[in-house]
């Protein structure tokens, strides 16, 4: 192949040659409810791992090719089974390590999924399941790119490669640190590829140079000893919903945005995006106004957000003529880029006990803070990272922040910090991740997968 086409060229063929393939492994992959958290069968995830062991020996690329899990800091529990591929590199040329996670979200309510999760379905021009985008596309572009390269180079190139596909992200990535630390030696490497991030659209790549860090909680108000009838105290006696609801009114001003002294925000210019776009990718309806102040991406990718995703209080079918001691709601924030998660959750701890109504009782459990991602976008990966992904989509690529977090970034940065870090993704604005309906758009798969294969033969033809 290489005798008749130049040697990117050659890679190029072959990686869209070998798009058909990947997306039936992913297919396959899909089919595997690898949900890692707590109540849900391990015994899936631990096959899920098998599958994609299997699917990395299969290359004949890679020296040891192992599931292998770390301790969970503070318990005596482990994490759930990853998998850890490599391969040294040769004649000085440079180590890339390849990070995607095969486990998924739970389904939520299966009834708003127009197929079945765990089916892969294509319905136009995307495939529908569970995973399938966020991230075993992830995982399926990693190994379909290096399917391509060996086509082309054989299985004796010199660049060095680490896979590592976790097994817990969704989870929260408890015993991510610790997996670092057991095996840094594996894992070292001159350049370290998250494909867990999304595109500015379905046919423009996207760099993404900012995360947003996160500080999750959850608060409970008290304010009885009991339980007690509505009718012979309401009026008199606070319930722990009044108070809860009146302390939670507080996080935000009357438009939306966050209102919580020392969350702060970054400045930093932000490309052109409309409330149209917004409300189409978001599905906003029509009459619900956006909240919060500046330019829309500000507010997305450099500002703070505050969300609260869970709250237990009796339910409406439960719901009875009582004054309610105890309310617990789990409480999501979006911490701006360049800024402490610890820093901000101390900030709203704060807040919440000074603004506590009716010396209403706080507790705070479950704190898990994870900070931000800001990208130096001068070295030689990341122009590399960039002539590849407008080479594979034909378009140029955009700089992009990205509203969530990756939390374990962090860790990868404290562990290898001379490592340069590109977050890349297969995710369109449509793709749905953690939503009933997730989906991958198949054309940005295909362009996902023939752009790194391009960014591996760069990478194979570089001294480090």
């Amino acid at each position: 192949m290489t005798s008749e086409l130049s040697r990117p060229d050659a890679v190029r063929a072959a990686a869209t040659a070998a798009v058909p393939a990947a997306l039936a492994d992913l297919g396959s992959l899909v089919r595997i409810p690898s949900i890692a958290f707590p109540g849900f069968d391990p015994a899936q995830v631990r096959r899920s791992a098998e599958a994609v062991k299997e699917l990395a020996e299969g290359l004949g690329i890679f020296d040891r090719v192992e599931i292998r899990d770390a301790a969970i800091p503070g318990t005596d529990e482990r994490g759930m089974p990853a998998v850890l591929a490599t391969r040294a590199a040769r004649n000085g040329r440079p180590t890339i390590l390849l990070y995607a996670h095969h486990d998924v979200q739970p389904v939520g309510d299966e009834s708003l999924w127009e197929s079945t999760p765990f089916e892969p379905t294509v319905r136009d021009g995307r495939l529908y399941g569970r995973g399938a985008a966020d991230d075993k596309a992830g995982v399926m572009a990693h190994i379909g790119a290096l399917r391509a390269l060996t086509e082309v180079l054989g299985t004796d190139f010199d660049l060095g490669v680490a896979l590592f596909i976790e097994g817990e992200e969704e989870a929260g990535s408890r015993s991510f640190a610790a997996f670092l630390h057991d095996n840094a030696d594996a894992l070292r490497a001159d350049v370290i590829v998250v494909a867990d991030s999304g595109n500015w659209d379905s046919r423009t790549p996207a760099l993404t140079v900012s995360l947003r860090g996160n500080a999750r909680f959850t608060l409970t108000v008290r304010t009885l000893d009991h339980a007690s009838h509505s009718g012979m105290f309401g009026g008199a006696v606070p319930d722990a919903m009044m108070a809860t609801i009146t302390l939670l009114s507080t996080l935000w001003d009357a438009d939306g945005g966050v209102a919580v002294a020392g969350l702060g925000h970054r400045n930093a210019e932000t490309p052109e995006y409309g409330e149209a776009t917004l409300r189409d990718e978001a599905g906003l309806p029509e009459g619900v106004s956006p909240i919060g102040g500046g330019t829309i991406l500000s507010r997305i990718w450099n500002k703070p957000s505050i969300t609260v995703t869970g709250i237990d209080a009796p339910s409406v079918v439960n719901a009875s003529n009582t004054l309610s001691p105890e309310v617990s709601v789990v409480i999501s924030t979006r911490v701006a880029p360049g800024q402490s998660a610890q820093e901000a959750y101390d900030a709203l701890e704060a807040h919440l006990r000074a603004h506590a109504p009716f010396g209403a009782q706080l507790t705070f459990s479950d704190v898990d803070c994870g900070d931000g991602f800001l990208v130096d976008g001068d070295g030689w990966a990341v122009a590399d990272a960039r002539a590849a992904l407008a080479e594979g989509y034909g378009v140029d690529p955009v700089d992009i922040g990205v509203g969530g977090s990756i939390p374990f970034i962090s860790d990868l940065v404290r562990e290898f910090p001379a490592a340069q870090i590109l977050v890349t993704g297969v995710e369109d604005p449509h793709a749905r991740a953690h939503s009933p309906n997730e989906s991958l758009h198949l054309e940005t798969f295909r362009n996902a997968l023939v752009s790194e294969a391009l960014l591996l033969e760069r990478l194979d033809a570089r001294t480090a």
